[in-house]
């Protein structure tokens, strides 16, 4: 098909409509091959057609040149988009650049930039084109400079923080905060005022930091105004938790706010009132307003960010604005590269050791059945110093996973790539900690419950006396069926995680008595 559409272009058939046939085709690889050795380097025909009166012939042959990444097309490309008149392409020149080396022509993309930036009393209509011009300019310009992100640099000694938290389980992380920061219960959250960031960051059991930007009601009806409210308060708060100033890239988060009746484009809409527009412009038109308002220290970026500022739409039409710092200054759970798609969250791991705290002792010997990615031990370690640790996996890739996960968190376990039912070991353990599966071969319910009860069977074999199981489930019913199955078991204590899917944390002991 490249080859006939290509033709139909030579012969001047439908130029338009073949050079958009020829542009999808060009978004596999092989027919990016193909038509490059067909065109030989000749590029005379399709860089002629950059001079075409249709716009819309000049935007997709440039987006055709793009895609054969010749750098001897660079220049051509670049001529032609300072010559281009109509604004609603112009974007499109980048973007057929954005593929190549265009770090020759830095100066003049940052000269580019500024001048767009300079003018300031662009039309509605014309903005809508010129900001997305800018956005692909500006992260040009910041390929060319390099992308230096901050590093967390203490901040003051207290600050007012929202930690986001299990909604069921919130004291569990609110106990952990020392008494002299003032704490408030939200619906599922935590808020603390005076924390010291130091103290809140060691805590893993929350599973955001929010910092709350200090900042008048934001009207959720005027976008622009947002973004110039926001500017200032965003700098103070960067500038306070981060070593040095200069530059900051963020992304605009929205949350809340009522759905499209149509349904179909529910996601993409927002609704205050009478008000309405397209999310995808609404936060752009916030974004814009921010970078200009900031004096470009605030620029937008899809990938790379370093904040995230959330907005989350109040019933009352305004916004509430706070800040998420990046991954750098979360580095609670950074050994966790690797990972499955059934692999528990590294947060809910680390609330369950925390719930089952009491129970735990330094220097047991710890078994984790079902290990997967190893984060059900690491975490267990991280909340009381562990002695010996194996963990078992059916599943070799998770096994493989589980020890760079653990050795990236200095810890050494034992891993082995074993069904449990086939393992055996000759001392007994102290503990078993485990995620327990959510499915098994089959995918059937009663596979799955007989799996509990044969697991709670066997496990008996091995523990010590006064042994502790932490079990982390979904299936509550199975394991209170299976323990009572076992005498030599007993449920100590159960916490509720999640009512929607019934996830529940078990303290069960073997033995008659309390630990």
């Amino acid at each position: 098909m490249v080859r006939e559409y290509y033709e139909k272009i030579c012969a001047g058939d439908e130029i338009r409509a073949n050079l958009i046939r020829l542009r999808d085709e060009l978004k596999e690889e092989s027919n990016r091959r193909e038509f490059a050795y067909l065109l030989g380097g000749d590029f005379s025909l399709l860089c002629s057609l950059l001079q075409q009166e249709d716009p819309k012939v000049r935007k997709n042959v440039a987006l055709v040149l793009g895609k054969l990444e010749s750098e001897d097309l660079l220049p051509i490309l670049f001529e032609a988009y300072k010559k281009e008149e109509t604004l609603y392409i112009r974007a499109d020149y980048l973007k057929a650049m954005s593929g190549l080396d265009f770090r020759p022509l830095s100066e003049e993309l940052r000269e580019r930039l500024s001048s767009l930036r300079d003018v300031d009393d662009w039309q509605p209509e014309e903005w809508k084109h010129v900001s997305e011009e800018i956005r692909i300019l500006q992260a040009m310009v910041l390929r060319c400079q390099g992308i230096r992100h901050h590093r967390f640099g203490g901040g003051r000694e207290r600050e007012d923080v929202i930690l986001l938290t299990n909604r069921r389980q919130r004291e569990a992380t609110a106990e952990q905060i020392q008494k002299k920061s003032r704490i408030t219960m939200l619906a599922g959250d935590i808020r603390v005022d005076g924390a010291v960031l130091k103290e809140i960051r060691a805590i893993r059991t929350y599973s955001e930091m929010l910092f709350p930007l200090k900042v008048e009601a934001l009207p959720a009806d005027q976008p622009d105004r947002c973004g110039v409210m926001l500017a200032d308060p965003v700098l103070s708060l960067t500038d306070r938790i981060y070593n040095g100033s200069g530059t900051f890239l963020f992304r605009l988060e929205l949350r809340g706010g009522d759905k499209d009746p149509s349904g179909k484009d529910a996601d993409q809409m927002i609704h205050v009132g009478t008000y309405k527009e397209k999310k995808n412009s609404f936060l752009r038109r916030i974004s814009d307003a921010l970078e200009r308002a900031s004096g470009t220290r605030l620029l937008n970026s899809v990938t790379d960010y370093e904040i995230e500022i959330r907005l989350v739409l109040r019933k009352d039409g305004t916004f509430a604005a706070m800040l998420k710092p990046s991954s750098d200054f979360d580095e609670r759970f950074a050994y966790r590269k690797e990972h499955l798609p059934t692999s528990i969250a590294p947060v809910n791991a680390a609330l369950a050791a925390h719930l089952a705290l009491p129970w735990l002792k330094e220097g047991a010997q710890i078994l984790d059945p079902f290990c997967g990615v190893g984060t059900m031990l690491i975490e267990r370690n991280y909340a009381c110093k562990a002695g010996t640790m194996y963990g078992l996996d059916l599943f070799g890739e998770a096994v493989d996973k589980a020890i760079r996960n653990t050795r990236r968190a200095g810890l050494l376990v034992n891993y082995i790539n074993r069904d449990f039912f086939t393992f055996r070991h000759e001392y007994p353990f102290d503990e078993v900690i485990t995620d327990m599966p959510r499915s098994t071969g089959d995918g059937s319910k009663s596979a799955l419950r007989q799996l509990y009860h044969d697991f709670f069977a066997r496990v008996v074999d091995f523990l010590a006396e006064k042994a502790v199981l932490v079990i982390y489930t979904q299936e509550p019913n199975y394991v209170v069926e299976s323990v009572r199955a076992v005498p030599a078991l007993r449920i100590e204590k159960h916490f509720l995680l999640n009512e929607k899917n019934s996830t529940m944390v078990f303290i069960i002991l073997r033995g008659n008595e309390s630990l």
